[in-house]
């Protein structure tokens, strides 16, 4: 009895061990940076306040790994392309690289250009200003991620700027034209992301998986369609991934995309029509020829993200590393190598600790995704940001990505209700006929392709002069009646509050902590 009891209480403390574990990790790494930093500028004055600065960057940049890396992982750990394990290791490698490789010498101290720096009064007042928004935006992001909801974090870091910037310098800092912009992307970006997934997804099963010979139309299209998803990731590379190390323009870009999209086109047409590569003819045979093509956007995904997206938690820090040992206000400041650092290695540690829980939010809790779905999320994500950057929209990659994940989901309904509503249909026109003639021509209705299941509706309404049996009105009946509900709508409405409240929570938070700090600061 005494050893039942013993392994009882031993699993009951399994997860308490595991979050001591992942607390005290971080916890080191913080002390690691106010260590480091507080050596290499021993005699500078100010350096209290940059050594908490340090840390409360290196805070922010592992709650950009532990929730927004998920976006770029989540699909392919939900279709099972990717273990949890091995997401995360990809992530976090590529997370790193993209920061330490591309992530730039020179960051924009305000971002989006949210606040009028010249309105600052002081190098005091702006370093607060920063250590405010920088706090408040990672404490939001922790929040966030504990109760599983994905964020956008530049919408944090903007939140938290400007409740910092008017708690300093009054609402005239706010370029509130800019700020319309910002939110105008609440609504851009999971459209935009949400429609073009479900358009490729609905492309998909057009051409491959609603054909009688399914894997005869996979060798023809699987090819086409990752030979797209290459032009886009290239493109959505040169565009965002090395923007900051390489100035290339749209068309360049689109062209060197180009090149790789029909290398990548040869490359899967061989591969696909290899003998010891038959495919089978069913549709998760089609789906396990996304596997290659999910785990390389994941690696792409994850390596721009981390190129663009580090500057949230270094770009304040930069700004505050600027001030305290050059004195004054800087609209744009040079990344020091250990500030870069402490985003990349902050965010691929916040990943590795954290970020399980988001991404399984992400892969599996908000809708089922195969490999073929979390492909079609995956490309919305690179053709939306292209897109955008052209027409010069705002939009968020997190808000993009589960735009993504909502739309494909949406489509499954869609199709799913209209199809149960067709079944419907048939056995209501063969009424009091036999049971196997019925049963017969379900499964013929069933095997046919698309355009074949198009002719056997439109000759039943039309057979014998006979008018469809169900009306309009019916139709709206049967259609509720057959909704089968495969996104979960508890999952999108927590989803959906915290992104509308990202941005007034933030900066809320901001100012409260800017009159704490300049409180405690004041002689």
């Amino acid at each position: 009895m005494e050893l039942e009891q013993i392994n009882a209480i031993e699993r009951a403390t399994r997860y308490g061990r595991a979050e001591v574990f992942r607390i005290g990790v971080a916890v080191v790494f913080l002390a690691g940076i106010m260590l480091y930093v507080r050596s290499i500028g021993a005699d500078a004055p100010n350096m209290v306040i940059l050594v908490a600065a340090a840390m409360i960057g290196g805070y922010m940049a592992m709650n950009i790994g532990a929730n927004d890396v998920a976006n770029n992982v989540g699909p392919a750990v939900g279709s099972k392309a990717l273990t949890l394990a091995g997401a995360i290791a990809i992530a976090a490698i590529f997370e790193a690289s993209g920061a330490l490789i591309a992530g730039g010498d020179v960051v924009s101290t305000i971002k989006k250009g949210i606040i009028d720096p010249a309105l600052i009064g002081d190098s005091d007042t702006f370093i607060w200003l920063m250590i405010a928004a920088l706090l408040a935006a990672a404490l939001w992001l922790n929040t966030a991620t504990y109760v599983g909801a994905p964020v956008s974090t530049t919408h944090s870091i903007v939140g938290g700027v400007m409740g910092a910037g008017i708690a300093a310098g009054g609402v005239d800092i706010v370029d509130w034209a800019q700020f319309g912009q910002i939110a105008a992307s609440w609504v851009i970006s999971p459209v935009l992301g949400g429609g073009i997934a479900a358009l490729t997804l609905y492309l998909l099963k057009r051409r491959i998986t609603y054909k009688r010979d399914i894997a005869q139309a996979a060798r023809h299209n699987v090819p086409l369609f990752v030979a797209i998803m290459a032009w886009a990731f290239a493109t959505y590379l040169m565009i965002k991934g090395l923007g900051k190390v390489v100035d290339v323009g749209i068309l360049p870009a689109v062209g060197f995309g180009a090149i790789v999209g029909v290398i990548v086109w040869r490359l899967t047409k061989w591969l696909v029509a290899r003998p010891s590569a038959e495919v089978e003819n069913s549709k998760a045979g089609v789906d396990s020829l996304f596997t290659f093509p999910l785990i390389f956007s994941a690696a792409l995904l994850s390596f721009a993200h981390g190129a663009n997206d580090v500057a949230n938690a270094v770009g304040p820090l930069a700004a505050i590393n600027e001030a305290v040992l050059q004195g004054g206000v800087a609209t744009k400041a040079a990344i020091p190598s250990w500030v870069l650092l402490v985003g990349a290695l902050g965010i691929a540690l916040g990943l590795a600790l954290f970020g399980p829980k988001l991404i399984r939010t992400v892969g599996s809790e908000i809708t089922e995704l195969d490999r073929m779905r979390a492909f079609c999320v995956a490309m919305a994500a690179a053709i939306t940001v292209i897109i955008a950057s052209q027409l010069g929209l705002p939009v968020s990659s997190t808000h993009i990505a589960i735009g993504g994940v909502f739309g494909v989901g949406f489509l499954r309904e869609h199709l799913k209700t209209t199809y149960r509503q067709k079944i419907h249909e048939i056995e209501a026109h063969h009424a009091g006929e036999d049971r196997e003639k019925v049963e017969r021509v379900l499964k013929e209705f069933d095997e046919a392709s698309f355009e074949e299941k198009g002719e056997i509706l439109k000759n039943l309404k039309g057979k014998n002069g006979r008018p469809a049996p169900i009306s309009k009105s019916d139709r709206k009946g049967l259609k509720r009646l057959y909704r089968q509900e495969l996104v979960k709508r508890s999952a999108v409405f927590k989803i959906v509050a915290a992104w509308l409240i990202t941005v007034p929570l933030s900066g809320l938070l901001a100012a409260m902590l800017f009159f704490t700090i300049r409180g405690m600061l004041l002689p």
